[in-house]
C-alpha cells in the first residue's frame, strides 16, 4: 500500500485550468482517469487525510504511485480526452458499463453499390444507416418482412448476389415480389439506392407522407378500376400500419429522444436506456457496472453518455436526450454532444406529462434489471468464492488464488505438438489471455519436456515485463531498478505482465514436477504449482508422493476441473487446427515468399496446379503481382513436387482424372480459428 504523500505535487505545479488527469500504479500501468473544470483543487482533494475519503477513493490513492495530468483549453476537450483515455486504458478504478447481452441493430448498408437490408450486432460501421438496437432480432426480421412489400429492397447475402447475377436468375423474394432484383438487372442501381432512402426515411419516421402517397395511388387506381393494382396497394398499407403497430406511439409530437434511467445501490448501478424515433420506441438497451469509483447518480449518467455516444456521429444523437439527474457540468456535457450531432442537442430532466411517465417506466425497467442482475450474480458470488477458500485450503495458500492459469499439451502421435494457457480470474474465463504455443525446443512426444517449455517460455515473457517496468530481482535477492526505462512504457496492460498465484498443469507427479523445476530455474518462488490427473481426478502438488483428493461434490474440485477442460479443449481445437492445415498444404505453399493472394492469383489464372506446372516461366509472368525471379522460383518448386496419384472409384474402377484443384493442393484457407480469443506465441 503506498503512502499518497510519497507522489503528491509539489504546491505551485499543478495548473488551475481545465484538464484531465491520470493516476498510475508501481508498473506504470493507468488505474484511474478523471476530469476537472480546475485541476488544482480537484487534484489536491486526493491528498488530504486519509481518513475524510470515500473507501473507494482511499483505495485508489493509496494503490496508485504517481499521478500526471494534461491541460486541455476547454471543458468540451476534457471530456473528450477522459472517453478517449478511460476507452484506451481501461483503468481498474473507472466506472465502466458492460452489456448485459447484445443487442441486434436494423442495418441498410448505404456504403454498398447495391445497398442491403439485414440485422448486425456489433462495432457500426462507417457508411451503414442503422436503427434500433432492438430487444430481439426476431423483432427485426417481421417488421422488415411486412416492409419488403413496399419497399423490395436486396436481403440477400454477397454470395447468394454474386450467383444469382451468374445464373441470371434470381432468388425467391425476387420471384414473389419482395425483392426488386437487381441482381438481373430489374432495376437500375440509381433506382434500388433511391428504394434503400425511402426504407430509411420510413423507419426514420417519416411515414405519413408514404402513407398518404400509397393511399393516393389506391383510390386513383379504383376510379381507373385498376382494381388488382387497388388491392395490392391496400395490402401495402395494411403491411405498413402493422409494422408501425409493433412500436407503441409514446410521444405524439413525433420527437426524437433517448431516455436514460439509472438504479443503483452502494455497489452496483443498472442503467436502462430507451430509444424513441418519431414518437415510438425503438429500442432498448441495458448495462450494469460495478460502483470501483466514489460517483453518485449524476456521474454515472455522465460516464453512461459518454459510453452511449462516444462512437457516434450526426442522426445517431437525437435532438433530446433526458436524464434523471445533470452531470456536473451539463452545460460542456451538452456542447459535446451538439458536436457530435452537429447541430443542438438538449440535455435536460423530463417534468411533466408523456416524458415524465416514459422516464418512469424507464426507471422500473431499470431497478428490474438490478434487481435481477444481484440475484444472479449473488449465488455466482458465493460459489465461486466457496470454490476460491476451498482450493487455498487444501493447496494450504496464504489466499484464495484470483488468478488460476492451466497449461496443457495436445499432438498426434507426436505431430503438430502444441500447448495452451487459459486464465481464470475470480472464478470466471478471461478469454482475452488465452495463449497458445507450438513446441519449438525439440521435436516428438514428450509431454513432460513440453511442459517444462512451455512453463519456461511464459515465466520468462513475465520476467521481462518486470523488467521493462524497472523492477525485478537478481538471484541474490537484492532489488535494482536502472536509470532509465529500457522502452517506453504507455500505461496499457501488457501480454503476460500479471503473475497468477496458482499455475494448474494437466497431468501428474510428472507434469507438476517440470512445472516447479521450470518455476524453480527463474528464481520464481511465489507461485504455488498443482496437477489434476484425469483418472481420479486427485490433484497432485509438487515433491509430495500422495495426491490431495477432494470430495466430489467440492465446489473447488469442479472448479479445479472446468479450468482443466477449458484448456484441454483450447489445446485440442489449436492442433486440430495445425493438422487439417499442414494436410491441405499444396505444392504452392513450399514456395517461400509466396503468400496466399498471390498463391490464389495463380491458380485463379491458370485453373489448377496442373495446369500451372505445365506452363512457361513467361506464360507465370502474366499473372498480376507475379515477377520473373517468382515465376522461376514457382516453376522450380512445381518441377520437383511429385504430382499426386490419381484417384480411382472404387464402384467402377475408374481413374478418375486429378486437376489438383486449387481448394485441395494450392493451399486451401486454413481451418477457422477456435472461437476463444487465443494469441500463438
Amino acid at each position: 500500500m503506498a503512502d499518497p504523500s510519497s507522489y503528491r505535487p509539489k504546491p505551485g505545479q499543478i495548473p488551475d485550468s481545465p484538464g484531465v488527469y491520470k493516476f498510475r500504479d508501481e508498473h506504470r500501468r493507468v488505474i484511474y482517469v478523471g476530469k476537472a473544470k480546475s485541476l488544482r483543487p480537484r487534484l489536491s482533494s486526493y491528498f488530504q487525510d486519509l481518513a475524510n475519503l470515500h473507501p473507494r477513493t482511499r483505495s485508489m490513492v493509496t494503490t496508485a504511485a504517481s499521478v500526471e495530468w494534461t491541460v486541455v483549453s476547454t471543458e468540451v476537450e476534457a471530456l473528450q480526452l477522459e472517453y478517449s483515455w478511460i476507452k484506451e486504458f481501461d483503468p481498474r478504478f473507472n466506472v465502466k458499463y458492460r452489456d448485459d447481452k447484445s443487442y441486434p441493430s436494423l442495418a441498410v448498408t448505404l456504403n454498398e453499390e447495391f445497398p442491403r437490408v439485414q440485422v448486425m450486432r456489433g462495432p457500426k460501421k462507417k457508411g451503414v444507416r442503422y436503427f434500433g438496437p432492438y430487444g430481439h432480432a426476431w423483432a427485426i426480421r417481421e417488421t422488415v418482412d411486412l416492409m419488403l412489400r413496399v419497399f423490395p429492397v436486396r436481403t440477400c447475402s454477397a454470395g447468394v448476389f454474386k450467383n444469382a447475377a451468374r445464373t441470371g436468375r434470381p432468388c425467391l423474394l425476387g420471384y414473389i415480389g419482395k425483392c426488386c432484383a437487381p441482381c438481373v438487372g430489374r432495376v437500375t442501381p440509381e433506382e434500388h439506392r433511391e428504394l434503400a432512402e425511402e426504407f430509411c426515411d420510413f423507419m426514420a419516421g417519416r411515414t405519413g407522407t408514404y402513407l398518404k402517397r400509397i393511399e393516393q395511388q389506391m383510390h386513383e387506381a379504383a376510379e381507373e378500376m385498376e382494381y388488382e393494382k387497388a388491392a395490392r396497394l391496400r395490402d401495402d398499407i395494411g403491411a405498413l400500419r402493422r409494422a408501425l403497430e409493433k412500436n407503441t406511439v409514446v410521444f405524439n409530437d413525433a420527437t426524437d429522444a433517448d431516455l436514460v434511467a439509472v438504479a443503483e445501490d452502494e455497489l452496483e448501478a443498472a442503467v436502462q436506456i430507451f430509444h424513441v424515433r418519431g414518437g415510438r420506441v425503438r429500442g432498448q438497451r441495458g448495462w450494469v457496472t460495478d460502483k470501483v469509483e466514489a460517483v453518485d447518480t449524476a456521474g454515472l449518467v455522465e460516464h453512461a453518455l459518454q459510453q452511449l455516444y462516444g462512437d457516434e456521429q450526426g442522426d445517431a444523437v437525437p435532438k433530446e436526450v433526458l436524464v434523471p439527474a445533470l452531470p456536473e457540468d451539463s452545460t460542456a456535457v451538452s456542447q459535446w454532444l451538439a458536436d457530435r450531432r452537429g447541430s443542438n442537442v438538449s440535455l435536460r430532466i423530463p417534468q411533466r406529462g408523456d416524458k415524465k411517465d416514459l422516464m418512469a417506466t424507464v426507471q422500473r425497467n431499470a431497478q428490474q434489471a438490478l434487481v435481477l442482475h444481484k440475484t444472479k450474480r449473488a449465488s455466482d458470488l458465493t460459489t465461486r468464492s466457496r470454490a476460491l477458500e476451498e482450493i487455498a485450503q487444501a493447496l494450504d495458500l496464504d489466499s484464495a488464488p484470483l488468478r488460476i492459469e492451466c497449461f496443457d499439451i495436445s499432438h498426434l502421435q507426436g505431430d503438430d505438438v502444441v500447448a495452451s494457457m487459459v486464465v481464470f480470474e475470480d472464478g470466471l474465463a478471461r478469454k482475452s489471455e488465452y495463449r497458445r504455443f507450438q513446441i519449438k525446443g525439440f521435436e516428438g512426444q514428450d509431454d513432460v519436456r513440453s511442459m517444462h517449455e512451455v512453463l519456461s517460455r511464459r515465466f520468462k515473457r513475465y520476467l521481462q515485463e518486470k523488467e521493462r517496468t524497472g523492477e525485478w530481482i537478481e538471484a541474490n535477492g537484492a532489488t535494482e531498478v536502472p536509470a532509465e526505462p529500457q522502452v517506453e512504457d504507455d500505461g496499457r496492460p501488457k501480454r503476460f505482465a500479471y503473475p497468477p498465484q496458482l499455475v494448474v498443469v494437466d497431468g501428474g507427479q510428472p507434469q507438476v514436477a517440470a512445472a516447479q523445476r521450470a518455476l524453480d530455474e527463474l528464481g520464481i518462488d511465489d507461485i504455488a504449482v498443482c496437477g489434476l490427473a484425469k483418472r481420479l481426478e486427485e490433484v497432485w502438488l509438487p515433491g509430495d508422493d500422495d495426491p490431495v483428493v477432494l470430495p466430489r461434490s467440492s465446489e473447488g474440485l469442479y472448479l479445479l476441473q472446468r479450468v482443466r477442460d477449458t484448456a484441454h479443449d483450447f489445446a485440442i481445437r489449436y492442433q486440430r487446427t495445425k493438422r487439417a492445415k499442414r494436410f491441405r498444404a499444396g505444392p504452392l505453399d513450399e514456395v517461400p515468399g509466396l503468400g496466399e493472394t498471390r498463391k490464389q492469383a495463380l491458380v485463379k489464372h491458370f485453373g489448377s496446379v496442373k495446369k500451372l506446372r505445365s506452363a512457361t516461366i513467361d506464360q507465370i509472368c502474366e499473372v498480376p503481382g507475379i515477377g520473373r525471379k517468382t515465376a522461376e522460383t514457382v516453376a522450380a518448386a512445381l518441377a520437383q513436387a511429385a504430382p499426386a496419384a490419381p484417384a480411382v472409384n472404387t464402384a467402377t474402377g475408374e481413374i478418375i482424372e486429378n486437376d489438383e484443384e486449387a481448394a485441395g493442393t494450392a493451399g486451401a484457407a486454413p481451418a477457422a480459428s477456435p472461437p476463444e480469443r487465443g494469441q500463438q506465441e
